[in-house]
């Protein structure tokens, strides 16, 4: 294990943004750059194309429907925390597998509540794919086509969720396909996608955790079972696993964080090399990696953005901080953005501000 230096909180923040593409648009690799950031939080796709927008130079709105829908480089999925997001197709293998335990488990714990098995869930996940055989279904077509086949108490569990697929999720079966107008649908993954290469557990959690700390560190152990939803008992034994070697530690806040020994060196050189500005979508990635928030948002301001029942606001960000919340509307082929800062903003800051309004103007294809 390499003995750290000391790091400043700016070191720190200009690390973060680099690695989320969020000092410079550079990669006009949109699946790159979603990969870089381990996956787009896609509760809200919208919000989530403007991820997307606010880290790659030029990006279009049809690009990103091409990448998912066309060529297949990218997937949505649920997947980190049971949310939905969107993955490098590359990346699909390994981060369902990472997941799929500690996924599965939470769904069984609630279908225990109806009185389901877990050995009744299998016949279920059959039904599924044997429904979804000839192509896409929206959730309504599906659940139709399998309702017949389940006992009553898997009935009553369809009856129940928003979405009874969750387990053929989890396991990596089924995946999200093109919308039928305001309609999601499923998809078959063997179908979907090329073929999927086998990976243990204990790798495909190893490689998310290393693919976590180049994202987000340095961070702790807490971070990353927080942003992952894998439990810390599992967490904790995956640190084990890790060769000491590959990792440096810091005692940040009495906490230890750990970052990977490879990105030292990019971490005490690291330099946000002036004022930077980003207006962030809500439920952004870079808002979501972290247990404790302190270094994104003032405690005064925390409830504005991370809001009841797990809504996280659209926000400025001024190098890595939070420095207020945004909106947007458009009319007439033209896009207001309303800005609403936590206390008031330097010219320089308003003017890059209204660049990035000029760059949102342009993706939305208005002015």
């Amino acid at each position: 294990m390499k003995k750290s230096k000391s790091i400043s909180p700016a070191q720190i923040a200009a690390f973060r943004l680099r690695r989320h593409h969020l000092l410079e648009r550079r990669d006009p690799n949109l699946v790159a750059v979603c990969a870089d950031i381990c996956g787009v939080q896609a509760q809200v796709m919208s919000s989530a194309q403007l991820a997307l927008w606010t880290r790659v130079p030029n990006v279009t709105r049809a690009a990103i429907q091409a990448a998912l829908w066309e060529k297949r480089s990218l997937v949505k999925t649920s997947c980190m925390r049971q949310t939905l997001h969107l993955l490098a197709a590359d990346d699909f293998p390994a981060f369902i597998t990472a997941e799929r335990d500690s996924r599965m488990a939470a769904i069984l714990r609630i279908m225990a509540r109806f009185g389901i098995a877990p050995n009744e869930v299998y016949p279920m996940n059959n039904a599924v794919l044997d429904a979804l055989a000839d192509g896409p279904l929206t959730l309504r077509q599906l659940a139709a086509a399998i309702r017949p086949k389940l006992n009553k108490k898997l009935r009553t569990w369809m009856g129940e969720m928003w979405n009874g697929f969750r387990p053929a999720i989890a396991e990596g079966l089924i995946c999200y396909g093109p919308s039928r107008g305001a309609e999601a649908t499923l998809v078959r993954v063997d179908q979907w996608l090329p073929k999927q290469k086998q990976i243990s557990v204990k790798k495909a959690q190893t490689t998310l955790l290393h693919r976590y700390l180049r994202a987000y560190g340095p961070a702790t152990l807490q971070d990353f079972s927080r942003w992952s939803g894998i439990p810390m008992s599992r967490v904790n034994e995956l640190r084990e696993l890790l060769r000491e070697d590959e990792i440096v530690q810091f005692d940040i806040d009495d906490s230890r964080h750990l970052l990977l020994a490879k990105d030292y060196e990019e971490l005490i050189d690291s330099d946000p090399g002036g004022l930077s500005v980003r207006l962030l979508p809500g439920f952004d990635s870079y808002l979501l990696g972290h247990a404790i928030k302190d270094h994104l948002v003032e405690p005064a301001n925390y409830k504005q953005v991370y809001r009841n029942q797990g809504w996280i606001s659209a926000v400025i960000l001024v190098d890595g901080k939070v420095a207020g919340l945004w909106s947007y509307s458009g009319s007439r082929g033209r896009t207001a953005v309303d800005i609403r800062p936590f206390k008031k903003l330097s010219a320089t800051v308003r003017e890059k501000i209204e660049e990035e309004a000029a760059s949102l103007a342009k993706f939305m294809d208005a002015s």
